[in-house]
């Protein structure tokens, strides 16, 4: 396989970036329609995975970003001097989960899902730029609302938030749904 020229100058804009690129923005710049320019961004990531190239092209909701492969990290992390990140606590988890879930949510939503103050973890998964902010709500004080990032999505190895495995259901929910499909088939 062999990339086109305009294919070509996608990885380079990929490349100087360093930053995901929305698909709308690609679209743009190559003067297509966004199917054509996932259409595209497709053959590229075929095309390093068939050269077996230490680079890919990552998918992150509608928008791409290229990246080394992982099975190089180490070494990039030696050459670049790159210290390990510190791992999420409990309390960090839960508050990404009930974002990644339910969003876009406020800071209040989160707390009153967990039971307990949750400001700071809400800025501190902000300042790691695993959540942004995704606008104000038309209500009283206009609360912040926020949602994931594509780096949240690159840290869990997710293309999309539909990736997310489904939450399971409580006994009680379970026993709910049971006896409504019970209803239901004997009507």
């Amino acid at each position: 396989m062999r990339l086109t020229k305009m294919e070509k100058a996608a990885v380079a804009v990929l490349f100087a970036s360093g930053e995901p690129i929305p698909v709308s923005r690609l679209a743009q710049v190559f003067d297509c329609d966004d199917a054509a320019a996932h259409w595209m961004m497709r053959r590229v990531m075929d095309y390093f995975d068939e050269e077996e190239s230490p680079l890919q092209v990552l998918r992150l909701d509608d928008q791409y970003q290229m990246s080394t492969r992982e099975e190089f990290q180490e070494a990039v992390k030696k050459a670049l001097e790159i210290k390990k990140s510190q791992p999420l606590s409990q309390a960090a988890m839960e508050v990404l989960a009930i974002v990644a879930y339910n969003q876009p949510v406020t800071k209040s939503f989160v707390e009153q899902i967990r039971g307990v103050d949750s400001s700071s973890t809400v800025n501190t998964l902000v300042e790691r730029g695993l959540l942004e902010e995704k606008g104000r709500l038309d209500l009283p004080g206009r609360p912040v609302s926020y949602g994931t990032t594509p780096h949240f999505l690159r840290s869990f190895g997710l293309t999309s938030i539909g990736e997310l495995p489904l939450v399971p259901q409580s006994g009680e929910e379970a026993e709910l749904e049971g006896q409504v499909r019970i209803e239901e088939t004997q009507s």
